[in-house]
């Protein structure tokens, strides 16, 4: 940590005979916010993360995702200010390594990457019980395939992604509202019941839902809402990424809690009894509303909004990789391999590095990786309030950036809240995600830090630099 990092230089080993491999800047705000939103993707979320929730928290389920929510506001001041503050394809790890010291900004990379192999293929693998009305395919092979015509959009240029997946998004956005009108014009329960705090017992009775479950819960509630950070990955492919960056995140985040909390409550009062609402089968629920046509077609919407989903999740995912090679994080004939481009300006490497071993992971039981999500997703986002909180110091004070409001109270708040809902966190999903750690400082003890001067070196586009 004591490592801090030197002012941003063009990196050699991101050089070719060419010269200096850079992305495209393609896109403004709009379809920034277009592929912010998909890989949100708030209607997937609904149907595959929130089900998990409802079947823990019963009717405190918005109520989490609204805590949830309003805890995101002060991380998306974070990630808006240290997003135009230093905007990097690599994210996290180029904000809190360039602010808190390059051994913090691995910690943070390995946390991401975790989180980028983690959620595409099981994202994708819920396809299968969303094409189900049409044909019944086996849940791994369609996540596969998902994620491998995810991969093949992702080779594409980024503005022809941007209008692919900002059609797919009004089709799910259309599904989470027919939701939100089913729910609300068949409710069995008032507005009361968001805050009731029950939740269908084992044995047909009712269990209380505990202020301990709700902290629990908070973990995963964080998640549903953590693709706003997308737009930090894309600043160097936005416009104007010192302005649309704050635009992007902020706007991202506001619009994703509306589609999804809406529909949560919705689903709430409209469940005939707790038992359906614990058992979270929302496909079930949206046809016994209303009848097996509207249920078929929010169910493909459903599909269609996985399949966006995975497309923005690769395109994001292979920025972090192409970026980590940038800044040489690894041997160098890796850095060589990850850090080209192809014919149109996508990492094509990178792009397949992330694809096809996520098509690999849907085969493979990923029932107990939500937990080791949910730790860490909170962790980096500890770790970028830490490095929001030192963001102001020497150089960077007067640095143009977007700057948060009540700077720097919202910080401080958060590493203390986020701190406190990491320890009550399952400790087995703490020991998985505290061993990859631990290996991955290893790593940077033996192979990073001894070659300082040459590896993990964070840089800036020149026509980012401040």
């Amino acid at each position: 940590m004591t490592d801090t990092l030197r002012p941003a230089e063009p990196a050699t080993a991101a050089e070719t005979g060419d010269g200096p491999r850079k992305l495209k800047r393609s896109i403004g705000v709009v379809g920034g916010t277009l592929l912010t939103l998909s890989c949100v993707t708030p209607a997937s979320t609904l149907f595959v993360v929130v089900p998990d929730l409802f079947g823990t928290l019963g009717t405190a389920t918005a109520l989490t995702i609204a805590i949830g929510s309003v805890l995101c506001i002060a991380v998306a001041f974070c990630y808006a200010e240290l997003g135009t503050l230093i905007p990097s394809a690599g994210g996290e790890y180029a904000m809190v390594s360039t602010l808190a010291g390059r051994l913090a900004g691995w910690l943070v990379f390995v946390l991401s990457l975790l989180v980028v192999v983690i959620v595409p293929p099981v994202i994708a693998m819920g396809t299968a019980d969303y094409i189900a009305p049409l044909v019944h395919v086996d849940p791994a092979l369609t996540g596969a395939g998902v994620m491998l015509l995810a991969t093949l959009a992702g080779l594409l240029d980024l503005r022809a992604n941007a209008w692919i997946t900002g059609v797919f998004l009004v089709l799910e956005v259309i599904a989470a509202a027919v939701v939100a009108v089913l729910g609300f014009s068949h409710a069995h329960r008032g507005a009361g019941s968001l805050v009731s705090m029950q939740v269908a017992g084992s044995h047909g009775g009712t269990d209380p839902v505990t202020a301990a479950l709700v902290v629990s819960g908070l973990a995963i509630a964080l998640f549903v809402t953590q693709g706003f950070s997308t737009a930090v990955y894309l600043s160097e492919e936005l416009e104007h990424p010192r302005r649309d960056v704050a635009r992007t995140v902020l706007a991202t985040l506001a619009i994703s809690t509306v589609i999804i909390l809406v529909p949560v409550a919705a689903i709430t009062m409209g469940a005939t009894d707790l038992k359906e609402l614990t058992g979270g089968d929302l496909s079930a629920m949206v046809t016994a509303w209303s009848s097996t046509a509207v249920g078929t077609f929010v169910s493909l919407c459903v599909a269609l909004a996985i399949v966006n989903a995975g497309i923005v999740m690769v395109i994001q995912n292979s920025r972090v990789l192409f970026a980590s090679a940038r800044d040489r994080a690894w041997p160098t004939p890796v850095n060589n391999l990850l850090s080209r481009l192809g014919r149109f300006g996508s990492p094509w490497v990178a792009t397949l590095t992330v694809g096809v071993p996520g098509a690999l992971l849907c085969f493979v039981d990923l029932d107990t990786l939500y937990g080791v999500t949910g730790v860490s997703v909170t962790a980096m986002y500890l770790l970028v309030a830490v490095a929001a909180l030192l963001g102001r110091r020497d150089s960077h004070r007067h640095t143009p950036a977007w700057r948060m409001p009540l700077w720097p109270a919202v910080p401080v708040l958060l590493i203390a809240v986020l701190g406190y809902v990491l320890v009550q966190q399952d400790a087995v999903y703490l020991l998985w995600t505290g061993g990859i750690t631990a290996v991955a400082t290893l790593y940077w003890a033996l192979y990073l830090r001894p070659r300082r001067d040459t590896h993990w070196l964070v840089s800036l586009p020149e026509d980012a630099r401040g």
